[in-house]
C-alpha cells in the first residue's frame, strides 16, 4: 500500500493533487502546529493588472501552540464575498470560469468554520471536479498517540509502520527530514515525487508557476488536468 501524508492545505497547487493521485491512502495530518504564512489558510491566483496574489481566509485569534485541527475561520460573512470577488477579473478572459468559481462558491457556502474540515471539504470536491481518488483518513481520529517520534521525519515513518505500507511518497522538498536507511530496515519504500510543470495559456496575463488549482481549473478543462495528472512518472528513491 502506497501512503501519502500531508497537512490539509486551502485549494492547493496540482502538485498536491499529483500526489493524491500516486497513492493508496493519504492522511490528513491535522494535529499539527498551525504556522503563519504557509498554504493552510491561504493560496495564490493571478493578479488582475500583473503577478499574482494571495486568497486568505482570516481566522479568529488563537495561541501559537494551536493545531490545524482547533483553529477556527472568521464568519464567512466577513471574506467570503471579498475572496469570491477576486475571482470576477477571469471573467470573460477564462474559458473554465464557470467551473472554477462553481467550485469555490459551493465549498465556501458549506458553512463549515473549522479550518482544516473546511479544507478536507475543498479537498474532497476538487478530487471529485478532477475525476481522482481522494481515499482519506483524519490523523486526529485514528487513535495513534504514542508514536516514538523523536524528529519531523519521524511521523512519516511511524504513521507507515501503523498503516501497513509498504511505500511512503513525499514532494521532493521535504528530503533532508528523512533517514532512508530507518525506512529500509522497516521495509517501507522511502519516494519522491518530482515535480512535473503544467504550463498553459492564460491570454491576457502572464503565467505564473504553481498557483492555486483554482487558477489552473480557471484555464483547462478537468479532463485536461485529469490526464495530465494519469501521465506515468516513476518517483525517485
Amino acid at each position: 500500500m502506497k501512503l501519502g501524508i500531508m497537512q490539509p492545505y486551502f485549494f492547493p497547487y496540482l502538485g498536491y493533487f499529483d500526489l493524491i493521485n500516486r497513492v493508496d491512502e493519504w492522511i490528513v495530518f491535522d494535529t499539527a502546529q498551525y504556522i503563519r504564512h504557509g498554504w493552510v489558510n491561504r493560496n495564490r491566483i493571478l493578479h488582475p493588472k500583473s503577478g499574482w496574489q494571495y486568497i486568505i481566509v482570516p481566522l479568529e485569534k488563537h495561541s501559537r501552540e494551536t493545531p490545524i485541527n482547533h483553529i477556527v475561520t472568521q464568519p464567512y460573512e466577513h471574506w467570503r464575498p471579498r475572496m469570491l470577488g477576486q475571482l470576477q477579473h477571469y471573467k470573460k478572459k477564462a474559458p473554465g470560469y464557470s467551473t472554477a468559481y462553481a467550485l469555490v462558491e459551493e465549498c465556501l457556502s458549506h458553512g463549515e468554520r473549522n479550518l482544516s474540515r473546511l479544507n478536507v471539504w475543498t479537498l474532497r470536491r476538487t478530487c471529485e471536479v478532477l475525476g481522482i481518488p481522494f481515499h482519506y483518513r483524519l490523523f486526529s481520529e485514528m487513535g495513534l498517540e504514542g508514536l516514538d517520534v523523536k524528529g519531523a521525519g519521524d511521523w512519516a515513518l511511524r504513521i507507515s509502520e501503523k498503516v501497513g505500507a509498504t511505500e511512503y511518497l513525499n514532494p521532493p522538498g521535504g528530503k533532508d527530514l528523512f533517514d532512508p536507511a530507518a525506512f529500509a530496515a522497516s521495509r517501507i519504500r522511502l519516494a519522491f515525487q518530482e515535480p512535473r510543470k503544467f504550463v498553459y495559456e492564460c491570454p491576457g496575463y502572464r503565467w505564473e508557476p504553481d498557483l492555486s488549482i483554482v487558477d489552473v481549473l480557471m484555464w483547462n478543462e478537468p479532463d485536461a488536468v485529469s490526464a495530465f495528472l494519469r501521465q506515468a512518472t516513476y518517483p525517485s528513491s
